[in-house]
């Protein structure tokens, strides 16, 4: 993350003191959509249509938003379909690079760029914006399709559906209303509420994060207590996008963002939930604690300014969940 504006690039990706000490999430600026037929979808504009190797996807290990997607990229059966690039942990002065590590740091696969905001402005030289992961890059138009993650899920739950013949369905058109109030009440008290309380700056905006991040837990293990997933028996992209925010919770938000009320493992419904999702096939392989780890606590200098990095707790996800027989209500 960080910025490029009028061409000078600065590390600075988020703003507290014009907003009274409240972290404040700037929205992603590339919103087309592939589409099976290569037809406009919701935003932007048409011409991307569903292709297998046209498009690369550039990712962050350490991060939930760019994590929906490469969930989604396994149970979706596109791993032989779309490739990846993934970045360093360490997200200093110069940004997401792609620097390689033997954890999971690839490089930049398609161009050998130094850089995420190279990305940004091989698609659109005049770029000035937040740098961020994920990127879908369509190697065919050589731009990005999109930056927005909430709408890269979506495009692959079902615009490859013809290339791959895997239909499951995880935004089925019965329960959208319902996903969408879910999401959105996860959103922004739990997926960006750790953020509000890891960056706030003032203790009142610190106060005015922690407790509604709260209240949604304990209404997430009230509702788990009756249901097996979020609306019930089927997995929907509800679950995927609150999972990418709970399996980094105990290792990093509860520590480093102060969110220590309480910690994952304290809900029993939660965590029984957190490890049937986490066991789901291909699912674990997407999870890649060191570079969570790492890049959080060295990353975050204004948070952490030592870089320490935590021995961190011992967490068996894969320890039997009990769910098998759970109330499918």
């Amino acid at each position: 993350m960080g910025l490029l504006v009028d061409g000078v690039w600065t590390d600075k990706w988020y703003d507290t003191k014009s907003t009274g000490g409240k972290f404040k999430r700037s929205e992603a600026k590339f919103r087309n959509w592939i589409t099976a037929d290569g037809s406009a979808g919701p935003s932007g504009e048409g011409g991307f249509p569903a292709a297998s190797g046209r498009y690369h996807l550039y990712v962050s290990y350490a991060c939930p938003w760019a994590h929906r997607t490469l969930i989604f990229r396994q149970l979706k059966d596109l791993t032989a379909h779309i490739d990846i690039s993934a970045v360093h942990p360490d997200m200093l002065t110069d940004g997401w690079t792609f620097e390689q590590d033997d954890q999971g740091a690839t490089g930049d696969q398609l161009y050998g760029l130094p850089f995420a905001r190279d990305i940004y402005t091989k698609a659109d030289p005049q770029f000035s914006g937040r740098v961020t992961v994920p990127i879908l890059w369509d190697k065919e138009r050589e731009t990005i399709v999109s930056n927005e993650s909430s709408e890269i899920i979506r495009m692959f739950n079902s615009a490859f559906n013809g290339i791959t013949g895997n239909t499951t369905d995880y935004w089925p058109e019965a329960q959208r209303d319902e996903i969408e109030e879910i999401n959105s009440r996860i959103y922004n008290t739990l997926n960006n509420g750790v953020y509000k309380c890891g960056f706030a700056t003032t203790q009142a905006a610190y106060d005015e994060a922690a407790g509604p991040l709260f209240d949604t837990m304990d209404w997430l293990e009230g509702l788990l207590s009756s249901r097996r997933y979020l609306l019930g028996a089927q997995i929907t992209e509800a679950d995927w996008r609150l999972f990418t925010t709970l399996v980094r919770f105990d290792d990093v938000y509860h520590g480093h963002f102060k969110c220590n009320r309480a910690r994952l493992i304290d809900f029993p419904n939660m965590w029984a939930y957190m490890r049937e999702l986490y066991q789901v096939p291909g699912v674990a392989e997407t999870v890649n604690k060191t570079h969570i780890v790492r890049h959080y606590h060295y990353s975050h200098e204004s948070v952490n300014p030592h870089r320490i990095v935590p021995i961190g707790p011992v967490i068996d996800w894969m320890a039997p969940h009990g769910r098998d027989q759970a109330d499918a209500a």
